[in-house]
């Protein structure tokens, strides 16, 4: 698998061959876009609502946005922050994975979350943290099989969605 960050055209948009793909990866996520409610129609996500998403992503400081590649097909997206908003939280986020639907179950993800870790890890930064939904079970059980341990309880700071706040130590 490949990770790279994603690349813009110098007017800061996304090339539409590329926009086109990460719209197919988004629309392809149905169910957690119907329980996120970051989309007003999951069936039916446009290009547009996909490009401001992702500019409202890298709006944040600190916001980095990569797109996964297997064997030339795009697999998966990651948003991850350098830090979180609220100056008390020491640790970098991920703040979005998503794994097509048709490429699930492969094991992309579990390489997705291990090659931020990595990046995380020779930033020489000691942890990292991210945020499940309440309503998301299948997320949950996804990011503690990978050894993320639940912190908190509270809401998000975008729509106020009740989470699950966990974090993983990085060992060297």
């Amino acid at each position: 698998m490949r990770l790279d960050p994603l690349a813009l055209t110098p007017d800061r948009d996304i090339p539409a061959p590329l926009l086109t793909e990460l719209t197919a990866l988004y629309a392809s996520a149905r169910t957690f876009h119907a329980l996120s409610g970051e989309f007003p129609d999951p069936d039916d996500i446009r290009p547009e609502q996909v490009a401001a998403a992702l500019a409202d992503e890298l709006a944040q400081p600190g916001a980095e946005v990569f797109i996964a590649r297997s064997e030339g097909r795009l697999v998966g997206v990651v948003v991850t922050l350098a830090r979180h908003p609220d100056p008390a939280d020491p640790d970098p986020w991920i703040g979005l994975l998503m794994v097509d639907a048709q490429e699930r179950r492969k094991g992309h993800g579990r390489e997705l979350a291990t090659a931020v870790e990595e990046r995380f890890r020779d930033a020489g930064r000691g942890a990292v943290r991210l945020a499940v939904l309440d309503a998301n079970p299948e997320g949950l059980a996804f990011w503690t099989a990978l050894g993320y341990e639940v912190l908190d309880h509270r809401r998000d700071r975008q729509l106020g969605r009740p989470c699950a706040v966990l974090r993983k130590p990085l060992r060297g």
